[in-house]
C-alpha cells in the first residue's frame, strides 16, 4: 500500500522545494540559457558588441575537421574507459563475494579510490608514470614519454580515468550480486552447471539492469567528469592527442576566446547528455532479460 503525505496548505511544500528549484535555476537552467544565447551570436574581439548569426556557429563547428577528430577521439576514450572500468568493477565484485574472512575490509579498500579528487588522481599518476621522476615511468625505458607520445598519453588518460571509476562500478555490482537468489545458484550447481554456465545463465541476466545503468553513468563520466584529470595530466596534448570534447570546449572558449563556437559545442554536449539520460530511462524501464 502506498503511503502518501497530505499537506494542509501550499506554503510548506513550496518551502521544501524552493531550495532545490533555486539551485536548479542558478546552476543548470540559467547557464544552459546563456549557452543557447551565445551559441547563436558572435562577439567582436574586444567583447563590446554581439550580433545574431543564427546557426552559423554550428555550421562552422561541424565543418571543422578538428572538431570531428575530437568527436571520434571522445568516442574511443569513452568506450575504453567505460569498458575497462565496468569489467574491472564486475570482476572485483565477483571476487569480493567469494571472500569469507575480511570481506568488509576488502570492500572498503576497493571503494577508497572513488574518494580521490580527479585532479589529485592526475597528480598521483604523474608521480607514478612521469619518465623523469615517476616511480614506474623512469624504469620503462627511453621510449616511454607520454608528454611527447600521443598514444601513450591517451593510454595513460584512459587508465587513470578507469581506475578512478572502478570503485563506483564495484559498489553497484556488489549490491546487485547480493540480490541474486542463492537457491538458484545452488540448484544450478546440483544440476552440474559449472561457474561459467551459472554466471552466464543466472547471474548475468539479473545484472543486466544494473549494467545498463552503469553503462550510461560511465559514458557520462568519461565524456564530462574527466576534464580536470585530463587537463591536469596532459593539458589535452601532446598535439591534441587527449583533447576530448569537454577539453576542446575549454580550450576554444577560455583560451581561444571563441565564445560563440565554444557555446555551440556546449549545446551539442548538452543534447548528448539529454540523449544519454533518455537512453538510461529507456533501459531502466525494461525487464530483466531471460
Amino acid at each position: 500500500m502506498d503511503r502518501r503525505t497530505i499537506f494542509s496548505g501550499w506554503a510548506l511544500p513550496l518551502a521544501l522545494v524552493t531550495p532545490q528549484l533555486a539551485l536548479t535555476c542558478i546552476f543548470f537552467l540559467w547557464p544552459a540559457a546563456r549557452a543557447l544565447q551565445e551559441a547563436v551570436t558572435a562577439t567582436d574581439p574586444f567583447g563590446t558588441a554581439t550580433i545574431f548569426v543564427g546557426l552559423a556557429n554550428f555550421a562552422a563547428l561541424f565543418a571543422d575537421p578538428l572538431y570531428w577528430a575530437a568527436i571520434w577521439r571522445t568516442v574511443f576514450f569513452c568506450a575504453a574507459v567505460s569498458g575497462i572500468a565496468m569489467a574491472l568493477g564486475l570482476l572485483f565484485a565477483v571476487f569480493a563475494e567469494r571472500v569469507i574472512a575480511g570481506r568488509h575490509w576488502y570492500r572498503t579498500l576497493l571503494i577508497w579510490p572513488y574518494a580521490v579528487a580527479p585532479a589529485l588522481t592526475a597528480v598521483l599518476f604523474v608521480f607514478l608514470f612521469d619518465p623523469a621522476i615517476g616511480l614506474i615511468g623512469r624504469h620503462l625505458g627511453a621510449r616511454w614519454n607520454y608528454a611527447l607520445n600521443g598514444n601513450q598519453a591517451m593510454g595513460l588518460a584512459i587508465f587513470a580515468s578507469a581506475w578512478k571509476q572502478v570503485s563506483y562500478n564495484f559498489i553497484f555490482y556488489v549490491a546487485a550480486l547480493q540480490t541474486v537468489p542463492r537457491s538458484l545458484i545452488e540448484a544450478a550447481t546440483l544440476d552440474g552447471a559449472n561457474a561459467r554456465k551459472r554466471f552466464q545463465s543466472i547471474v548475468w541476466p539479473m545484472l543486466f539492469p544494473t549494467t545498463m545503468f552503469l553503462l550510461v553513468v560511465n559514458l557520462v563520466y568519461a565524456a564530462f567528469d574527466t576534464f580536470s584529470l585530463i587537463y591536469a595530466m596532459t593539458g589535452g596534448g601532446p598535439a591534441g592527442a587527449t583533447e576530448t570534447l569537454v577539453v576542446k570546449v575549454y580550450e576554444d572558449g577560455y583560451v581561444g576566446n571563441d565564445l560563440g563556437g565554444s557555446s555551440a559545442q556546449s549545446v551539442v554536449l548538452m543534447l548528448l547528455v539529454m540523449a544519454l539520460v533518455a537512453l538510461q530511462f529507456r533501459f531502466l524501464g525494461r525487464k530483466t532479460p531471460t
